[in-house]
């Protein structure tokens, strides 16, 4: 388990050796008790175990809740000041955050996989393979409703109508998603032929691990991770990919800001029109560089 003496430890040095600022102590561990929480939840035993995938992860988290890029860069400081700390005291034996950027995560725009790299990605699994048949289904669910992965992790059976094609999120604001045929057909293969060769008795999740009980954030990630290598997909990955790649897929297409809010769950419009940003992006340099007048 994650011993709170480090952190009370961390506390102890800010403001005892470093003499930091009490509002700036207080963000700082804030952030460090958050992150812990985090961990706990996804069943990381202890700081050591954290890998940079871990922090990426979270980092992706945050900005897909809507926080600030401020928020996120004094996040990434914040982690990287403690971590550098633990690894002074021998406390940890590598640092996690020590390749992390501050300044070019907080910047970051979101990462958009072109038609053709989705379709790369999707053909991955083979369905006829358990854990294979599972992880289409997974895939094509995440790109065909825009989902966080924890509200895909946190879905239900109960959450699935496939007479109607619509899933129904209920983690954070409830929301119902249309599914393409595609999507609805993956799943229902799944429920037929994976699922009740892995899903121990009286489980309700729609995603099960091999161990038959519900997917975790961290197993997801490590899935998609190797999709994702192995569709030969270069770009800088993160959990959220399939989320951007819907939302500005949608965009291209004519789909129209609010609906898109709705869909995606954004609280603030001015979160989804980030994805207007990108796309009215693209198309500039696309007409940059085909005009012969540009």
């Amino acid at each position: 388990m994650f011993d709170a003496t480090y952190i009370n430890n961390y506390k102890d040095y800010l403001t005892k050796e470093r003499r930091v600022a009490d509002n700036t102590v207080s963000s700082y561990i804030r952030d460090i008790t958050q992150f812990s929480d985090y961990l706990q939840n996804g069943e990381i035993g202890d700081f050591d175990r954290v890998t940079k995938e871990d922090v990426q992860f979270y980092i992706s988290l945050l900005f897909d809740r809507g926080r600030s890029p401020a928020t996120v860069s004094r996040f990434i400081a914040s982690l990287k000041a403690f971590f550098r700390r633990m690894t002074d005291d021998g406390f940890s034996g590598t640092n996690p955050t020590a390749e992390l950027d501050t300044i070019s995560f907080a910047k970051k725009a979101p990462t958009i996989l072109t038609n053709e790299e989705i379709e790369r990605l999707l053909d991955q699994p083979g369905i006829n393979d358990i854990k294979g048949c599972r992880d289409k289904a997974m895939l094509e669910t995440l790109y065909a409703t825009g989902i966080r992965v924890s509200e895909l992790i946190s879905l239900d059976i109960s959450d699935v109508n496939l007479v109607t094609g619509l899933i129904t999120c209920r983690n954070g604001k409830e929301r119902t998603i249309p599914l393409y045929a595609t999507a609805v057909r993956a799943i229902s293969h799944y429920l037929s032929f994976s699922r009740p060769a892995m899903a121990v008795t009286g489980e309700v999740s729609l995603f099960v691990n091999t161990g038959g009980g519900r997917m975790s954030r961290q197993g997801f990630w490590k899935i998609l991770k190797s999709y994702l290598e192995a569709a030969q997909i270069s770009e800088d990955i993160t959990p959220q990919m399939l989320r951007h790649s819907f939302a500005a897929h949608l965009l291209e297409n004519g789909a129209d800001l609010r609906s898109l809010q709705q869909m995606l769950g954004h609280a603030d419009i001015s979160s989804t029109q980030v994805y207007a940003r990108v796309v009215n992006q693209q198309l500039k340099d696309v007409y940059e560089k085909a005009h012969p007048r540009a």
